[in-house]
């Protein structure tokens, strides 16, 4: 009887101990906007959408200044993201998924879903994939336990509403998406309260056509879109709120990003150019990160970072080894994010498809290549204008990338170029022939 009681005290103390291991482990929560601008949330100084609970985030934790997306348009960004490394590196660059073509993260890839659930973690996704519009290719082969959303953008054809591997609706109803996206996302979080969770968010939205409810409809000053914008914000207070109410605020480190600029509408701040372009208005975006206790209330960093870094900073704070036997572009932000420190980043690759098109490196931004007018013009052909250095920049100075400093500051081109040549070799980036020769 004795022994019985005993042996039943010793198991107890151990069930005890496991779960509080378990609780112990961080929860992540990623939020990715679909084409959101820099320019468009409060914080970052929008003035006709009322982002409150956005802004509240980046006044409990810290908001960054010059983060990147790893990509100017949808797909490679999220790869991107998800992995931890170069989209060039995955295959993904040479246009967005879409129902009529292959292109898809290689089952072979590892994503922070894979990562976390090795570990015990509970793992979901619920928004846009756009990772592989097949079923064969759809995220419970990459690692997540649950998929609410869509295999892609909402302007594609087959625009379908999936649970798992099941279409629930079609065609869908896309004024209630982010509201039910946000449903399922409370869900998750109140189902894994006393075990680690992985959530992914990635919105549908702002991304173009534009769907809100009648709830929404009409609330802001700049107009579908602010309406649009104003919903996610309310999405990210609710998932605020859930966290209170679950006690699980100051063991949940929540993100928020954008997979790219603007597209025809939204504001890309004071930066030059939208979506789709090497300016700095395609690539630079809303960064803000929250975890009571963790992260400073109130940090702000102007150090230059991406979102392969994402991954790293994951695995980093749960304390789980980088995926082995491949390249992991992305670096930890733990020490940015806890203790104001510099970006661990020598230089940041700035891509256009498989070519990089520009160095970021402090303060400095080396241009080679973006579009004009549906051509590609080459900035560091002998044969251009500009000569074969390239346009050189000062972010601190010109954030808008207006003038070139290429001639005044040799020594610096020299070193980015040199960067450069070594990311073309290391990342086997291709290169453009020059198009404005005559």
């Amino acid at each position: 009887m004795l022994i019985s009681r005993a042996l039943g005290i010793v198991v107890s103390l151990f069930l005890c101990t496991v779960a509080l291991g378990q609780q112990q482990k961080p929860n992540f929560i990623v939020v990715m906007a679909d084409d959101l601008g820099f320019g468009d949330l409060g914080i970052y100084g929008a003035s006709l959408i009322d982002t409150p609970n956005l802004d509240r985030m980046a006044a409990e934790g810290i908001y960054f200044d010059s983060f990147y997306a790893s990509a100017n348009v949808c797909t490679a960004s999220r790869g991107g993201l998800l992995t931890g490394r170069y989209p060039v590196r995955l295959d993904l660059v040479s246009d967005v998924a879409r129902p009529t073509n292959d292109i898809h993260l290689a089952e072979s890839e590892i994503t922070i879903a894979e990562a976390l659930k090795e570990q015990g973690y509970s793992t979901a996704i619920f928004g846009k994939w756009h990772l592989g519009s097949r079923i064969e290719w759809y995220p419970l082969r990459h690692g997540f336990d649950e998929f609410f959303g869509a295999l892609h953008s909402n302007d594609m054809p087959e625009f379908r509403l999936y649970r798992d591997d099941q279409v629930i609706e079609d065609p869908v109803d896309q004024t209630t998406l982010t509201e039910r996206y946000t449903a399922e996302s409370l869900r998750f979080i109140e189902d894994n309260q006393d075990q680690p969770f992985f959530l992914y968010i990635p919105h549908s939205f702002p991304h173009v056509p534009l769907f809100v409810s009648n709830q929404f409809e009409g609330k802001s000053d700049a107009g579908l879109y602010g309406d649009v914008v104003e919903t996610i914000d309310w999405s990210m207070g609710m998932i605020f709120d859930k966290l209170q109410e679950l006690g699980l605020d100051d063991n949940t480190l929540v993100v928020f990003t954008s997979d790219n600029g603007p597209w025809f509408e939204g504001s890309s701040g004071q930066y030059r150019d939208r979506k789709g372009s090497s300016w700095e208005g395609g690539l630079r975006v809303p960064f803000i990160a929250r975890w009571p206790g963790t992260i400073p209330a109130g940090s702000h960093s102007t150090e230059p970072a991406m979102n392969i870094d994402i991954l790293p900073t994951v695995l980093d704070f749960a304390g789980v080894d980088l995926p082995a036997n491949r390249a992991i572009d992305g670096l930890s932000l733990k020490g940015m994010l806890t203790q104001a420190q510099v970006s661990p980043h020598e230089v940041i690759y700035l891509f256009n498809n498989d070519r990089i098109a520009g160095v970021r490196k402090g303060r400095w931004k080396l241009v080679v290549e973006s579009f004009y007018r549906g051509a590609l013009p080459s900035f560091d052909n002998p044969n251009s204008y500009y000569g074969p250095n390239g346009l050189l920049f000062d972010l601190e100075k010109d954030p808008s990338e207006t003038y070139s400093y290429t001639r005044e500051n040799p020594d610096v081109v020299e070193e980015l170029r040199a960067h450069l040549i070594q990311g073309q070799q290391d990342l086997n980036s291709a290169v453009l022939p020059n198009m404005w020769n005559r």
